[in-house]
């Protein structure tokens, strides 16, 4: 089966047979992607150069091209030096039999691609880039029309798709992929065999492990692993992709929470849920049954309740990566940066493979896009780039959005609360009876204590949030260390809580009002506690009768 790069060469190859003269590749990984290119260029009948500023115009093998090895200016009498940009593209021109000035090249009649490292530069949306753009305008409009045997194309490679507006109904972009598994693979093998490596049955953790990576990236921190354990070791690996992905500055990896959904005190709701539809995910016959993949849900509650805690702790149950995604850091100080940014963390995303992806307080996020222009609407575009991802997405990102403010997405972008953007809206209300002490004893558990007792703190924590009741723990246990550093005990625990205003009694309005929206509009995170024994209704007994 052939991989994304293989498919995409084969579309660039289709291009050219095209015809299609101007071509954007838009990729951070130029010497990989320039191999496809050769390959392309070659299924395609054409002989390819490269150039950049440094080097100037060179062939395939690396060797200097006599292409423009010798040009004079007329108007100087200079020798024009092989990485003069203006003499390169003249040098297309010439190659395709155009008479244009005001350089002397000799023709050639040969067909080629003229692949561009450092294009981008010369054509800014400013005067400074206004002659590299019209000379690139008057080329694609001439070698349109240029006999078969004498065709040229001009492929640019640019990790930002920056295109100038005065090109954009000329050029074709095309948005390179990531490497993918298959491709993940053959660079492993190609180390495996280079340096006789055993693996011992590590082969696929470790493709696993460099999945979403660049193949420079991949092939880096297998050689990392090489040079620290004499093997490829994916617990390395993965560090090495927890740094690189991090170095984005858009995502944050987040480290799954030991247990998996053991450790999430409560929420059994939801705990059901993604039980139930994790079959989905791994289950090969899922697909052949028809069931579709899964998007994500949309936990909305109150703060400190564990919405993003349980999404960590999925992260370990499934044993995928957990990455954040954080709108705030898209924001780039140059023009077109922050859409860079956004694309860039979306194809890693989808490289990633079966991965959740934690949006926390997403009205945050809504509120910057739908508040004014402030920003020449960046955060609205990036907003509606990202909900027109999770609508139209094939990958195994699973987005799990947290809210604090509900109301705040009702107001302000209620599409988003729309059949279809995520598979279910759960509510996260205070903790129950019942789940305040399964929260204690798993707090309890994560500090290795052991308390005795904890049910009877169920009417002194009442009203308390998940966070609140996990800070009881640590702060009981500095009373305890302090005095003689003993055992904890069930009453260290009540005195801290005694000390606690709860969020449900300095937020009750607000609460009260989120409470109301979430009644008969979202599926509840958790088992409502039963009701008290003087609560329930006393049964019925029929009339003893005498039937004697």
């Amino acid at each position: 089966m052939p991989t994304k790069s293989q498919n995409e060469a084969s579309n660039i190859g289709s291009l050219l047979r095209a015809r299609n003269n101007l071509i954007y590749v838009v990729t951070p990984e130029e010497a990989r992607v320039e191999r496809y290119l050769f390959e392309a260029c070659a299924s395609a009948g054409y002989t390819a150069v490269t150039w950049d500023c440094s080097q100037g115009v060179r062939n395939m093998d690396g060797s200097v091209s006599d292409l423009i090895a010798k040009v004079v200016d007329p108007a100087t009498g200079n020798e024009v030096p092989n990485t003069d940009l203006t003499a390169a593209l003249v040098a297309v021109a010439k190659n395709a039999g155009l008479d244009i000035s005001p350089y002397e090249t000799a023709p050639a009649a040969q067909r080629r691609v003229w692949i561009m490292r450092d294009l981008p530069a010369w054509t800014p949306d400013n005067p400074l880039g206004i002659e590299t753009k019209r000379r690139l305008r008057n080329l694609g409009r001439a070698l349109s029309g240029v006999p078969r045997e004498r065709a040229q194309a001009i492929v640019v490679i640019t990790p930002v798709a920056d295109l100038p507006a005065d090109l954009q109904g000329q050029a074709t972009v095309v948005d390179w992929p990531r490497p993918d598994r298959e491709e993940i693979a053959s660079i492993l093998d190609t180390l495996v065999t280079q340096y006789n490596i055993k693996l011992n049955g590590a082969r696929e953790a470790a493709i696993d492990a460099a999945v979403g990576l660049t193949g420079e990236e991949a092939s880096n921190c297998y050689a990392r692993s090489l040079v620290q354990t004499k093997t490829i070791d994916p617990g390395i690996v993965s560090q090495e992709k927890k740094r690189i992905i991090q170095k984005s500055g858009v995502l944050q990896w987040l480290e799954p929470i030991e247990g998996g959904l053991k450790a999430v005190g409560g929420l059994d709701g939801i705990k059901s849920w993604v039980g139930k539809r994790a079959l989905a995910l791994f289950s090969p016959k899922a697909a052949a049954y028809g069931l579709q993949t899964l998007k994500g849900i949309l936990l909305a509650g109150i703060s400190g309740c564990g919405k993003t805690y349980v999404a960590m702790a999925l992260g370990a149950e499934w044993r995928c990566p957990v990455v954040k995604f954080d709108f705030g850091a898209l924001k780039g100080k140059f023009v077109g940066q922050s859409e860079g940014n956004l694309r860039k963390a979306l194809d890693t995303l989808d490289s990633l493979g079966l991965c959740i992806v934690v949006v926390d307080e997403i009205e945050k996020a809504l509120a910057g896009a739908t508040q004014g222009a402030a920003d020449g609407g960046v955060s609205a575009d990036a907003l509606g780039t990202f909900l027109s991802w999770m609508n139209d997405r094939r990958s195994k990102a699973f987005v799990i959005a947290t809210a604090n403010d509900i109301t705040s997405i009702v107001n302000n972008a209620p599409e988003l609360l729309r059949k279809g953007r995520f598979d279910e809206i759960f509510w996260v209300d205070l903790p129950t009876a019942v789940e305040r002490v399964q929260v204690l004893e798993a707090t309890l558990r994560k500090h290795k204590r052991t308390v005795a007792g904890v049910e009877s703190l169920v009417d002194a924590t009442e009203g308390f949030s998940g966070a609140e009741l996990a800070s009881l723990v640590p702060e009981a246990l500095f009373t305890a260390f302090a005095d003689g550093e003993r055992d904890l005990t069930v009453a260290d625990l009540a005195e801290v809580a005694k000390q606690v205003v709860p969020l449900s009694v300095t937020a009750k309005e607000k609460i009260a009002s989120m409470r109301a929206w979430a009644a008969t509009r979202a599926k509840s995170a958790t088992t409502p506690d039963a009701p008290a024994a003087a609560d329930k209704p006393v049964p019925v007994r029929a009339p003893a009768l005498d039937l004697e």
